[in-house]
């Protein structure tokens, strides 16, 4: 489904989650030089961002599910950019957390990953593209109450780092690392945390984590940014 006429001289970019938060800080900033692909569960909401945007179309899967997700990447032959950024939270706890939970945030913060980069690895060689993972500082340090979440983000540096190896020469593979971003998510687990003085000039903007993300885009052909950590000012 394409919201606006192709310009043919722009790369394509892909950003799965991208009608809210960070995913859609990204594909704001990618829009002014790509044709940018919104990935999203709901129809209406990609196509609306899509037509903010000069060059858009609309990538509308459940990434939970691997038939909709292969008919989905089913019409992509070339491909310069794929942003993963779509994925869940869960704050349980080990003792309250159940097995479903853990399959839950897996599938959609690992599996589905993995599955749609396998499927659009064909056109991301055709195009010697890049794939950028939007990963946490929880992939990186484990902190009290977070283990299904950290977990998962575990897994997707471990992905990551993997793929890179395995595409290094015909693929550039970014994994992106932010700290707090004020997003909606972020606003729901502030809320389960109790947090009733929520203050969004405490976190990063999604802005911050699309600038980092536009550094790994325009990185020049010999180079390839592998990992970014990035994290809000504010200590307090």
């Amino acid at each position: 489904m394409t919201a606006t006429a192709r310009d043919t001289s722009r790369p394509t970019a892909l950003v799965t989650g991208g009608t809210r938060g960070i995913g859609l800080a990204i594909a704001r900033d990618l829009g002014r030089d790509h044709r940018v692909l919104i990935g999203g569960r709901d129809p209406e909401a990609a196509a609306r961002v899509a037509a903010e945007l000069p060059d858009a179309g609309v990538f509308v899967a459940d990434l939970a599910d691997e038939e909709s997700t292969r008919q989905a990447a089913a019409g992509i032959d070339r491909l310069d950019v794929l942003v993963h950024s779509a994925g869940i939270s869960n704050l349980a706890i080990v003792e309250d957390a159940s097995r479903e939970d853990w399959r839950t945030i897996m599938e959609l913060n690992v599996i589905a990953v993995a599955d749609l980069t396998r499927d659009l690895l064909p056109a991301l060689r055709a195009a010697g593209g890049q794939v950028i993972m939007i990963n946490s500082g929880s992939g990186l340090m484990a902190g009290r109450g977070g283990a299904m979440y950290s977990a998962s983000k575990f897994a997707l540096t471990a992905l990551t780092d993997s793929l890179r190896e395995q595409v290094r020469g015909e693929v550039r593979v970014a994994s992106i690392h932010p700290g707090r971003v004020d997003t909606d998510m972020q606003r729901e687990i502030q809320h389960q945390r109790g947090n009733t003085g929520y203050r969004g000039d405490e976190y990063l903007r999604p802005e911050s984590v699309a600038a980092a993300v536009r550094a790994a885009v325009d990185a020049s052909p010999d180079a390839m940014v592998e990992s970014v950590s990035i994290r809000p000012v504010y200590t307090g």
